[in-house]
């Protein structure tokens, strides 16, 4: 996982994260949003997050909340 990099694409909406420099081969939906990429062994070379920074907006704010519920609790 060296070769590992993130990439934003901003018209679309996009985050890559690359793991490898294998070709892919095949994918998996994760969730409606989230796709793991894999390679001819099927292991894990990349993730595309849709719609990433609502995304990303919205896990920060449930983890902020779930550490506060966890403070105050």
């Amino acid at each position: 996982m060296n070769n590992a990099k993130m990439t934003y694409f901003e018209q679309e909406d996009i985050l890559h994260l690359s793991l490898s420099d294998e070709t892919e081969a095949g994918s998996v939906e994760i969730s409606p949003n989230i796709t793991a990429e894999l390679n001819e062994a099927g292991e894990l070379i990349g993730v595309e997050i849709i719609q990433a920074s609502s995304f990303i907006r919205d896990t920060i704010l449930e983890s902020a909340q779930a550490k506060l519920l966890n403070l105050v609790g």
